[in-house]
């Protein structure tokens, strides 16, 4: 299995964010695109916890392929503070208690998908001078409350600001810096490769049901 998995959570294949998951796979070298909007599931938990829903094909292969990456890597943008629906319902749906997470006897949360790391890539209109008066909701919902809460760290958050207002130069430039970024992580899962379970536990045996770290 690749090395990374670089999860585009853009409904539009032809955003901005879908290039820069594209551009990030291929500088990679050993990862594998999942469009989320590719897949055939249904991002509504439609009875919360109490009861799952049966896990479609298509998103049963995507958390596999979670399991099986040693880097996780998500591009999407800031809607109205947080991230599309489209990935929100990805993360409810495949991020399920027994299988990526599971909670102490104190009611802590212990992540399941420890031992990766990984990035998010988050585009925004909003200027970096805005910031600090709007907060950044949606990278704490990917990287602290997400990724990091089911074990993924170190995880990182690369903010693209400004991109609706952005030049061709300064676009071109975000494309180059990815891509560089990708190139370097790709060196070192290819020098540091690591041994991963081959999927979730309810796949294998029943189970009961610019930058900074963030």
């Amino acid at each position: 299995m690749p090395a990374a998995l670089v999860i585009d959570g853009h409904p539009n294949p032809d955003s901005l964010s879908a290039a820069l998951a594209r551009g990030y796979a291929e500088a990679h070298g050993d990862a594998r695109l999942l469009a989320l909007r590719d897949l055939d599931f249904d991002p509504h938990m439609r009875f919360g916890y109490r009861q799952r829903i049966p896990v479609e094909p298509d998103l049963a292969e995507a958390r596999a392929a979670l399991h099986a990456a040693a880097r996780i890597v998500v591009v999407a943008p800031m809607w109205w503070g947080g991230v599309p629906a489209l990935l929100k319902g990805f993360f409810d749906r495949a991020l399920l208690p027994g299988d990526e997470y599971r909670m102490s006897k104190l009611g802590l949360p212990i992540g399941l998908l420890s031992g990766r790391s990984g990035r998010f890539f988050m585009l925004a209109d909003t200027p970096a001078v805005a910031l600090p008066f709007t907060g950044n909701a949606a990278a704490g919902q990917v990287a602290r409350h997400t990724l990091r809460f089911v074990g993924v760290r170190p995880f990182r958050v690369h903010r693209l600001l400004g991109v609706g207002t952005a030049s061709d130069r300064r676009i071109a430039r975000w494309i180059e810096r990815t891509a560089h970024i990708a190139a370097a992580d790709g060196r070192r899962d290819a020098s540091h490769p690591t041994q991963r379970p081959a999927g979730p536990r309810s796949q294998r045996s029943p189970v009961p049901a610019l930058s900074e770290v963030v």
